[in-house]
């Protein structure tokens, strides 16, 4: 419709400025009140044109603007949804074998596995391709079985973890690192893969904080 508007407003300004034959026999005076009256519709004319043309841009803003505010919303939630575990992932990353040998494996050595792991900054993890960690995972020893968030893992333990490859390896291997103290106090075998890609496919389900709520400003 403002394309239209714009159009229509040009024209008249056009066919306002063009003269016609017959007013050749006019009177000076009839001329000049004809001039008179194109030149102010054609003035009438242009101011129009440039008020639609003003609209036409500020529509063009606030609709870049809101398009913007959308792509950022959506990259926010995408990045969220990720970090809580909702959505399955694909990416480079590692994959950790935790064999019993001489011993049992226990909790803190897996825990702290973990949080090494986030520490080098592991994007996305998951155990035995069926329990996805977040923030609010927690781990239990069961009767000799090592529980995480509710679910009973049996050995050998797998740990799939997204994030640059070398960096998150590094973040195991330091001395009296977490691969040291498995091997050495455990009696477990680690083995590390390095992968370009590897699939998370596991989810979490979303829960609806029970206390927490939005700040006023959020």
């Amino acid at each position: 419709m403002l394309l239209a508007a714009l159009g229509f407003a040009a024209i008249v300004q056009v066919r306002t400025n063009q003269l016609d034959d017959t007013y050749s026999g006019r009177r000076e005076q009839d001329l000049i009140e004809i001039l008179g009256g194109l030149t102010g519709t054609s003035d009438k004319a242009r101011r129009e044109i440039a008020r639609l043309e003003d609209t036409r841009n500020e529509l063009q803003s606030d609709t870049s603007a809101r398009s913007a505010a959308i792509d950022q919303a959506e990259a926010r939630l995408e990045t969220l949804n990720i970090l809580a575990g909702l959505v399955p992932v694909t990416g480079p990353g590692l994959r950790i074998t935790i064999t019993e040998e001489t011993g049992r494996v226990s909790i803190d050595s897996l825990l702290d596995t973990v949080q090494e792991l986030r520490t080098a900054g592991a994007e996305a993890m998951e155990f035995n391709d069926e329990v996805r960690l977040a923030a609010q995972s927690s781990f239990n020893d069961v009767g000799g079985t090592i529980e995480v968030d509710g679910v009973a893992l049996e050995a050998p333990y797998v740990l799939e973890v997204i994030g640059e490859p070398h960096t998150l390896h590094s973040g195991l291997t330091f001395p009296s690192g977490p691969i040291a103290s498995l091997e050495t106090e455990d009696g477990a075998r680690v083995s590390v893969e390095e992968l370009d890609s590897l699939d998370i496919e596991s989810v979490r389900t979303a829960e609806r904080p029970e206390f927490a709520q939005p700040g006023d400003e959020q």
